[in-house]
């Protein structure tokens, strides 16, 4: 890429998105794999359990309130 396509601001906000959305992506694996091995124990049948239910939520929950908290973490340090 040369300067010119650097300093295009439509690119430059297309290649943030991407960024977020690929962070995004990324969180929503680590969310699903982390409340998987945490509230799935068995195997699952055709709907979970409402203990299973229970904990996916919550574990979701607990995942996106340090997700956020981390951000603000590094947001303030800047």
């Amino acid at each position: 890429m040369d300067a010119s396509a650097l300093s295009n601001p439509q690119l430059q906000q297309m290649i943030n998105q991407e960024k977020e959305r690929a962070m995004a992506t990324e969180m929503i694996a680590k969310l699903t794999s982390a409340c998987w091995d945490k509230c799935i124990t068995g195997t699952p049948g055709s709907k979970f359990s409402s203990s299973e239910s229970s904990c996916l939520s919550n574990c979701a929950q607990r995942y996106m309130d340090m997700s956020i908290m981390i951000v603000k973490r590094f947001q303030s340090m800047h």
